[in-house]
């Protein structure tokens, strides 16, 4: 069967009404300039062994030469691979990656020599619910948490040495995982090494380098050519690739902007399987992110009722008055 995370679940976007946009505002996110992204923009960075994610953030910082950035899902020192950096506002997007599921391929070695039969029949039982205790040396208190691991598939093995994949609850440790599967073999065991592929829908195939970053950033500024950095550095939205959206017309948009919740008779579209409480974005009819909002009832209650409330935001992304204040005309 195929590995999934929770983030891979199809979803089909069903028309409410018909609405159309007004071109004067607002602007399609691929049609920003390199300005624009370095004001609201996102990197899927492909992190080396050595800093530390903030110390990663502070490089990003001075090759961009920007003011603000940010990191979803720290990654330990000496672990590489996806980490999403956020660029200006798009720091705000950021929490919705940081509950998303997460990938890992990992080394585990064992202590003794054990069957490879049995190795792999112990890791079955470490799919689904398991308990942990966060190592002595982590950033939260050390009592028992329930995770889930959406998959634990072993992809070959050499001697004492394991090496598999895993998908896991955000905040899963794979070092005490390993740990747990070693002193259920009866041999013990440890993590030898890791890298994170993939951090909700964002995916190692789409990762640069910091080498790559400051490459793109140099030829765009020196020579004007943006074709590098635009591959790198994507619009905002592509953080919110995740979620469950819903569309909602232009006149509704600044309302939401400047704080007030959504309203049923805002919304034009919106995605199939939202339930009350999941977390959802809110966008343009020009796929423009404007908040991140919790859903206040399902994806057929927006599609079959006139009026309510239908989510309560959580973070507004889309800067006040991009979209005129249609609203207080009423």
């Amino acid at each position: 069967m195929e590995a999934k995370l929770p983030v891979d679940v199809e979803r089909k976007r069903i028309k409410k009404i018909d609405a159309v946009t007004n071109p004067y505002y607002g602007k399609k996110p691929e049609d920003r300039s390199i300005t624009e992204l370095l004001e609201d923009g996102m990197i899927t960075l492909d992190k080396p062994p050595g800093p530390t994610s903030h110390q990663v953030d502070v490089w990003v910082k001075e090759i961009l030469d920007v003011e603000k950035v940010g990191h979803a899902g720290t990654l330990d020192p000496k672990v590489t691979g996806v980490l999403p950096i956020g660029v200006g506002r798009a720091t705000r997007a950021l929490r919705v990656l940081l509950k998303a599921g997460k990938e890992y391929v990992g080394i585990m070695t064992l202590h003794r020599d054990v069957d490879e039969d049995k190795i792999r029949e112990v890791c079955k039982d470490f799919v689904g619910k398991i308990t942990q205790l966060p190592p002595v040396r982590s950033a939260v208190r050390r009592v028992r948490r329930k995770r889930r691991i959406y998959y634990l598939r072993i992809l070959e093995i050499d001697g004492r040495n394991v090496l598999f994949r895993v998908g896991c609850q955000a905040g899963t440790y794979i070092r005490t995982l390993c740990v747990d599967i070693g002193r259920k073999l009866g041999c013990g065991a440890h993590l030898r090494e890791l890298r994170r592929t993939r951090s909700g829908h964002l995916r190692e195939e789409e990762s640069f380098t910091l080498q790559d970053v400051k490459d793109a950033f140099v030829f765009w500024k020196e020579e004007g050519d943006e074709e590098e950095l635009r591959k790198i550095l994507l619009p905002m939205e592509h953080l919110l690739g995740s979620l469950p959206k819903i569309i909602i017309r232009d006149s509704a948009v600044d309302a939401i902007c400047h704080g007030a919740d959504l309203a049923i008779p805002g919304v034009v579209e919106v995605d199939t399987g939202i339930k009350k409480r999941d977390m959802v974005a809110i966008m343009t009819l020009k796929g423009e992110g404007v908040a991140i909002a919790r859903a206040t009832c399902s994806t057929e209650e927006m599609l079959h009722r006139d009026t309510g409330i239908c989510a309560t935001l959580e973070r507004v992304l889309m800067r006040k008055g991009t979209y005129p204040p249609l609203w207080r005309k009423h």
